[in-house]
C-alpha cells in the first residue's frame, strides 16, 4: 500500500434505490458508496479513492412513502492523504509565474504515462487522478526565475548559463509534501439538479459527455489543494538526478 494513500473506517446511512433491488445486495451497495465517496473530498481528511472492504451492514429499511431502502453501513474506503513531509514524484502540468502544478500523473500521449498504483487509474482511461499540487515560487531552489519566453522555470545553479536547467512540461518532478489546504466549497444547486435531469433521461454517459464538453475553469478554487517544495537536493526533476 502506497504511503499517500490511507484506509479511513466511515459509518454511513446507504440509500439503495428501487432498480437496484434485483442486483445483489453487497454489489448494490458498494456501487452507492463508490458513487457517493469516490474521487470527492472529504472535509479535513483527504480524497476518496475507492471503497476498500465492508465491515458490518444492517438490514435494509423502508420509509411510508418512500420506495428507496436504507441500509447502516460501515466500511473502510482508501482515501489519498499524503503525508507532511513525505517525498512524492508527480508530472508537471502547467507552469506561471506564481509557480508550478503538478499533477500525478502525466497527460495520456506523455512518454511518462506509466504507474504502479492501481489505484491512479481506472478503466476508462483516466490519466489524472490528482492535479491539484501546486509548488510556489518561494518553495523552489534558490536561483529559480520563471522564463516568460519558454513559459517554464529555470533553475540557473551556480550562475552560468552551462549550469540552467529546466522544469519541463510533463516531466516527472519530486517534490516534498509542505501543506495541506481544504476550502469549504457550497455545491451548485442548479448544477446538480442539471445532472440528476440528464441522469434520469439519458442515463450517466450524457453526464460523462457533458462534462467532456465543458470542463471545468481552471481558476475555479479546488476543495484539496497541496502545497510542495523542492529546495534541497534530489528535488526537481527526477532526471537531473538520475544523470549524475
Amino acid at each position: 500500500f502506497l504511503k499517500m494513500f490511507i484506509l479511513t473506517k466511515i459509518s454511513d446511512l446507504v440509500i439503495i434505490p428501487p432498480e437496484a433491488f434485483n442486483q445483489d445486495p453487497i454489489l448494490a451497495i458498494k456501487h452507492e458508496i463508490n458513487k457517493k465517496y469516490a474521487n470527492k473530498v472529504i472535509n479535513r481528511l483527504g480524497l476518496g479513492v475507492s471503497l476498500y472492504d465492508i465491515i458490518t451492514m444492517e438490514d435494509g429499511q423502508l420509509k411510508p412513502g418512500d420506495g428507496n431502502s436504507y441500509v447502516q453501513v460501515t466500511f473502510q474506503l482508501i482515501v489519498f492523504k499524503p503525508m507532511l513531509g513525505e517525498i512524492i514524484t508527480g508530472f508537471i502540468k502547467s507552469s506561471n509565474m506564481q509557480g508550478i502544478r503538478v499533477t500525478l500523473l502525466p497527460p495520456a500521449n506523455s512518454k511518462n504515462n506509466t504507474s504502479n498504483s492501481k489505484y491512479l487509474t481506472n478503466n476508462k482511461g483516466a490519466i489524472e487522478f490528482f492535479e491539484d499540487i501546486y509548488i510556489p515560487k518561494e518553495m523552489l531552489f534558490e536561483g529559480c526565475y520563471y522564463s516568460v519566453e519558454e513559459k517554464v522555470w529555470v533553475w540557473n545553479i551556480d550562475g552560468t548559463e552551462e549550469t540552467k536547467v529546466f522544469f519541463d512540461l510533463n516531466e516527472k518532478i519530486r517534490f516534498r509534501i509542505e501543506k495541506e489546504i481544504f476550502f469549504d466549497i457550497k455545491p451548485n444547486v442548479k448544477e446538480m439538479e442539471e445532472k440528476e435531469r440528464l441522469l434520469e433521461e439519458k442515463g450517466e454517459e450524457a453526464i460523462e459527455a457533458e462534462e467532456a464538453n465543458n470542463p471545468s475553469n481552471e481558476d475555479d478554487p479546488a476543495p484539496y489543494i497541496i502545497l510542495g517544495s523542492c529546495q534541497s537536493d534530489g528535488m526537481g526533476l527526477v532526471a537531473w538526478w538520475e544523470e549524475e
